[in-house]
Formats: C-alpha cells, sequence, structure tokens
C-alpha cells in the first residue's frame, strides 16, 4: 500500500510509465484506491550495512530510506528514459553490479525510490 496525497499522477507514473498492469479501480465518493499488479514479489530484509553497500554501487553514496522497491524489467536503459519523461529524479547512473545486473537508482514524484534491474 502506498498512501499518496497525488492519486492521478502517481497512478499514471506506475501504471502509465512504468507499466503495471491495472487489476482493479476500486475508487468512490470516500477516496482512490487503484490496484496495480506487481507480478511476483518478494520482502528482502537487509541490516544497515548491505543497504549502504547496495546504495554504494548503484548510486555512490548512502540516500535510500527504509523502503527501496526494486523491480525487475526489460530494459534498464529504455525504461530510465521513459520514467524519468514521466517525473522521475535518476539518483545515478545506470550500472553494472557485481551481482550480474544492470540497475538504475531513481525517485518516482511520489518520493518513493526504486530499483530497475535487468540480468545481464
Amino acid at each position: 500500500m502506498l498512501t499518496v496525497e497525488d492519486h492521478e499522477r502517481t497512478v499514471a507514473f506506475y501504471r502509465d510509465a512504468l507499466g503495471l498492469t491495472q487489476l482493479a479501480d476500486w475508487s468512490s465518493t470516500e477516496g482512490k484506491v487503484v490496484l496495480l499488479d506487481g507480478e511476483n514479489a518478494t520482502l528482502e530484509i537487509i541490516d544497515e550495512s548491505q543497504a549502504a553497500l547496495i546504495d554504494q554501487v548503484e548510486v555512490g553514496q548512502r540516500v535510500a530510506g527504509p523502503v527501496r522497491l526494486a523491480l525487475r524489467v526489460e530494459s534498464v536503459p529504455d525504461l530510465v528514459t521513459v520514467l524519468d519523461d514521466a517525473g522521475a529524479d535518476r539518483l545515478g547512473e545506470i550500472v553494472e553490479t557485481s551481482w550480474g545486473d544492470r540497475n538504475a537508482r531513481i525517485r518516482s514524484p511520489d518520493g518513493m525510490q526504486l530499483t530497475l534491474f535487468t540480468a545481464v
């Protein structure tokens, strides 16, 4: 669940620019709710030292908060360009990681940090 102030902009970013499939729209006069499909999801629990290492590899400095969403995508360079146009902020350049992925770290318009990755 992601609670945001600008619902339309956030839905447009994740659904239209990032390409997550809309599964339902439960919006009503009481509030707005759109359910997007993230396909398979895992929860990766890491400690501060590992978070610092990942940040160093992906961005060059410690930047992440306690939550960062990582998404496997078909083409990191292509999607980063689309998300730039949709209002994302790049936090670093696209990098080849020591664990064998091509990664890019961005901040979405709602402030969520995203790691986009593709196996190399």
